[in-house]
């Protein structure tokens, strides 16, 4: 029928999806350029997607076919997102206190697995928040319905896998905090990505525990790949795995290590992410790290293969498990060296060792394994320092963009005009922000528009809408004026 019909143009979403190297690799997607050369005349194509490194790239281009192609970048970095990783002892408490921060926002909260999302939207209603759920256990009915009560701001919290979120378009998201970490960089930037979409300052908050790590390894056997299909070497995930780890240890700029990672230049400091605008102490931990190392090590000489980082504090806080005794690890000389140190503070040892490239984590394995430049500190008298965040903030509510208008306070025209866009969303049957977005609203409490004229001055107003809506926002300001002038 199209070969009859005639093409034009083929457009290929998603196209990282053809890509071995992409974090979604789906096998369909191979046949596109066969159905291509199928067609009695070759159709332009064209291919789109946020989430590609330059291998993934020049990987479309190959399966595509692509013949000479014009390629467009806009870049990767969304200035107005707010990045920050936060390693909380009880996740439920900080997330908790996040979304209580952020009462008056609407925004998503990702969870790993389905038993996940049932616990967090649970626990959250009963917290007497107002929140939805979503994932693929669901019945269709429910998803819809789940969908369509986010998508109207008749939820404020949408509790989801990453089954929630292709092809939802909602603009006014304001926060989007995963309460584990994703499989891939790429999947955590195109989730975090759903926030701030109107081009207000937005926070994307990952909650990281050393729990999420086994999850993800779990999630990944068990789909065989990094998508729904099949193929996809096992190493690559690996791979994009212990890139999302470094994400989360990283004392270095947080947005720096997104550009990075998709092969784009930038700053050393963003100054709008947790890591640029926290408050750190430089603190030097050379013995301590030489009683981890020297441990890493001692251990391989006695069994003859690494093992993981759980093996390695146990053995130095002195720990009676069986399988320490088992292999006769408590014999050691490091073994209780470090008896005094809570668990806490030998991970955070090990995350900064593993951060400056002395040792490295197996991402096969999971097990510990010491690098070359490990012997500097061990025999050469090399001191190591780690930075430590003097003083622990939840991220900022809407990032750290220039505070403006853009966020006035409730109340008074602002809620007056939102309830206006309501109305009026209601009688059309859509979401409110697709009648006027908060920066709009704002920049009518801001220009205070009389006109018409005036009103098409306002950012986010153009003909149509001034047209179909500048009568009744209009009305609302000159009531509120009105009252405003009137004598007291």
């Amino acid at each position: 029928m199209i070969a009859e019909r005639g093409v034009s143009l083929v457009a290929v979403d998603e196209a990282h999806c053809i890509s071995q190297w992409g974090q979604d690799f789906r096998p369909s997607y191979l046949k596109i350029a066969a159905f291509v050369s199928s067609l009695p005349r070759r159709p332009v194509l064209a291919a789109f997607t946020a989430t590609a490194t330059a291998q993934v790239q020049e990987d479309i281009v190959r399966q595509l076919l692509l013949r000479e192609p014009e390629r467009v970048v806009t870049g990767f970095d969304r200035p107005n997102l707010f990045f920050d990783v936060q390693r909380p002892k009880n996740k439920l408490a900080v997330l908790a206190a996040l979304l209580e921060e952020r009462r008056a926002k609407s925004g998503i909260v990702y969870c790993a697995t389905r038993s996940g999302v049932e616990k967090v939207c649970g626990e959250l209603n009963a917290r007497g928040f107002s929140a939805a759920r979503y994932h693929a256990g669901l019945s269709e009915e429910e998803r819809r319905e789940n969908q369509d009560d986010f998508q109207f701001d008749r939820r404020q919290i949408m509790v989801a896998t990453n089954a929630f979120g292709m092809g939802i378009d909602k603009s006014n998201v304001g926060f989007v905090i995963h309460y584990n970490m994703p499989k891939n960089l790429e999947s955590y930037y195109q989730e975090a990505g759903r926030a701030g979409r109107d081009g207000e300052p937005a926070d994307c908050i990952l909650l990281y525990g050393p729990g999420d790590v086994s999850t993800a390894k779990i999630l990944l056997d068990r789909s065989g790949s990094g998508g729904e299909g099949e193929g996809l070497p096992h190493q690559l995930d690996m791979q994009r795995l212990q890139s999302m780890v470094d994400y989360c240890k990283t004392d270095a700029c947080l947005r720096g290590r997104i550009l990075a990672y998709f092969g784009q230049n930038h700053e050393t400091h963003c100054g709008n992410c947790g890591n640029c605008c926290g408050c750190f102490s430089e603190v030097d931990i050379t013995v301590p790290a030489q009683m981890l190392l020297s441990c890493v090590r001692r251990v391989k000489d006695r069994l003859g293969y690494y093992v993981g980082a759980s093996l390695i504090v146990q053995v130095l806080r002195g720990g009676h498990g069986r399988r320490i005794k088992e292999l006769g690890l408590d014999g050691l000389t490091t073994y209780g060296l470090m008896a005094g140190e809570p668990q806490e503070s030998l991970r955070a040892y090990l995350d900064c060792l593993e951060a400056k490239g002395y040792v490295y984590t197996d991402p096969e394995h999971s097990t510990l394994r010491l690098t070359a430049p490990a012997g500097n500190v061990l025999f050469r008298g090399e001191r190591v320092s780690m930075l430590t965040r003097v003083e622990r903030r939840h991220a900022p509510l809407g990032g750290r963009k220039k505070a403006s208008s853009a966020a006035p306070e409730e109340g008074g025209l602002f809620s007056a005009l939102k309830a206006e866009r309501t109305r009026l969303a209601r009688q059309e049957g859509v979401p409110p922000y697709i009648i006027f977005s908060n920066a709009a609203l704002a920049g009518m409490v801001e220009k205070l528009p009389r006109t018409v004229e005036e009103f098409l001055e306002v950012s986010g107003v153009g003909q149509v809408k001034a047209q179909r809506y500048g009568e009744a926002f209009l009305a609302v300001i000159a009531s509120y004026l009105h009252t405003e002038e009137e004598p007291s």
